[in-house]
C-alpha cells in the first residue's frame, strides 16, 4: 500500500534504532515524508541521528522544562515546519506533555487536513488527581482523527478513555525488518557443553544485570551457563566489579555492531533481559533465539509468549533464577523456542508491518 500524499512525523527525539523505520514509511509515501525531531536531555543517554535515506529530516528546537513526573518539551519551531513542508496528513506522538501539538493539530485543521497520533497508551494511574489527569487524557485524544498504539495494551487504554475503537490501530513496536533467507539454525549442545546466555543493550542499573550474575551464580554448578554481555554504559565498570565476585563467567564485549555482533547472536542459546527497556528483544528474536524479559509497558506481551519465551517481574531475582533453571534444563526446548521467535518477527512483528499499519490509518483517515 501507498500513502498518496505528503506526510509529516514529529517525534521529541530520532532514536538511531527508529530510522529503517522512518526510511521505510518515507518510501511509502508518494508525496515524501519529512520527520521533525530535535534532542533529548543529556540525562537520557539516548543514541540519536541525524541521517536518513529517505525520509527529509528537519531539526526540531526542543526547549525542556522540569523533570520526572512533571517534565514537558516544547518544540518551537514546529510551526515553521509545517509551512515549509505543507504536508497531507500529520503524525505527533500522542503524548500531552509535548507543549507544541495543540497548535500543530489547529494548523492542520484550520486546512482540513487529518492527525493521527501514535503512543504507548495511557495507562489509569490512581491518585488524588486520579480523575482529573483522565479528563485531561480525553480531552487531548479527541483531537485526533486516528490513534496508533505500541501494543494491544495501548489500544487497550486508549478505547477505555472512550475512543472510538473503529479509529484505534495496533503498529507492534519493531526496530528490525522482516528477516531474508531462512531461519538460522542451531546445534544441539553436548550435555559437558556450557550453554550461553546474551545480554546486547546499553549498560545502566536499570537493566538490572546485577541480577542476571546473581541467577547465573545461584544454579548448580553443572547448569551454570556462559554470560555474554553486549555493550556500553554508565554502569559498566561497577557490572564488571560485581562480576569478578559474583560470577566470573561474566564476559564483557563492549559495544558491537554489524558482523561483529552477528557472530554473537549465532552462538548464544537464549537471550536475557530482567530489567526495563528492550529493544533488542525483537532483534534477538530475529535471531532464532527465546527470550526472557521483565514485564514493562505492554509492548512485551505482543513478542513474548509462552511458545517462545518467558515474562518475568521486573526487579524479582527469585523470578529470575527459577525462570534460568528452568530454561536451561532443555537445550532442545530452547531451540523450538527460538524457531518460533524468528517466525514471530518474519510473520507479525517487523518494520514493514508496522509501516502497512500506519499507511493503512492514512488511508482511512485521507
Amino acid at each position: 500500500m501507498k500513502f498518496s500524499g505528503r506526510l509529516a512525523v514529529q517525534q521529541r527525539v530520532l532514536p538511531v534504532y527508529r530510522a529503517p523505520f522512518f526510511d521505510t514509511l518515507a518510501a511509502s509515501c508518494e508525496g515524501g515524508m519529512s520527520l521533525f525531531a530535535g534532542e533529548p536531555r543529556p540525562v537520557e543517554s539516548i543514541a540519536t541521528t541525524r541521517e536518513l535515506l529517505q525520509a527529509k529530516y528537519t531539526f526540531a528546537e526542543n526547549r525542556h522544562f522540569l523533570s520526572g513526573p512533571l517534565y514537558l518539551c516544547y518544540q518551537q519551531n514546529m510551526l515553521d515546519w509545517l509551512d515549509d513542508w505543507d504536508p497531507d496528513a500529520l503524525i505527533v506522538e500522542a503524548n500531552p506533555r509535548y507543549l507544541a501539538t495543540p497548535a500543530a493539530v489547529k494548523w492542520m485543521r484550520e486546512r482540513g487536513r487529518p492527525v493521527i497520533g501514535w503512543g504507548l497508551g495511557a495507562p489509569y494511574q490512581p491518585g488524588p488527581w486520579a480523575g482529573l489527569r483522565q479528563k485531561n487524557w480525553m480531552r487531548f485524544l479527541r483531537r485526533f482523527d486516528a490513534l496508533v498504539a505500541y501494543s494491544q495494551s495501548g489500544a487497550a487504554d486508549y478505547a477505555a478513555l472512550g475512543f472510538p475503537l473503529e479509529k484505534i490501530y495496533v503498529a507492534h513496536n519493531a526496530v528490525a525488518r522482516r528477516p531474508t533467507g531462512g531461519m538460522p539454525t542451531r546445534p544441539l549442545r553436548q550435555p559437558h557443553e556450557p550453554l550461553v546466555v546474551l545480554f546486547v543493550g546499553r549498560l545502566q542499573e536499570r537493566k538490572r544485570l546485577d541480577n542476571l550474575m546473581r541467577a547465573c551464580a545461584a544454579l548448580p554448578k553443572e547448569r551454570r551457563p556462559k554470560l555474554w554481555i553486549v555493550g556500553d554504559g554508565p554502569a559498566r565498570e561497577s557490572l564488571e566489579g560485581l562480576a569478578h565476585a559474583v560470577y566470573p563467567r561474566a564476559r564483557f564485549f563492549g559495544a558491537r555492531h554489524g558482523p561483529e555482533l552477528d557472530l554473537l547472536w549465532a552462538e548464544a542459546d537464549l537471550f536475557a533481559l530482567p530489567g526495563t527497556g528492550g529493544l533488542a528483544v525483537q532483534e534477538a528474536m530475529s535471531h532464532a533465539l527465546p527470550v526472557i524479559v521483565a514485564k514493562g509497558d505492554g509492548t512485551q506481551d505482543d513478542l513474548v509468549r509462552k511458545e517462545n519465551g518467558w515474562q518475568i517481574p521486573h526487579n524479582d531475582l527469585d523470578a529470575l533464577k527459577d525462570t534460568l533453571a528452568f530454561a536451561l534444563s532443555d537445550n532442545s526446548r530452547l531451540i523450538t523456542m527460538g524457531a518460533e521467535s524468528w517466525r514471530i518477527v518474519a510473520e507479525e512483528v517487523n518494520v514493514e508491518k508496522m509501516v502497512d499499519v500506519f499507511i493503512k490509518a492514512l488511508k482511512q483517515v485521507s
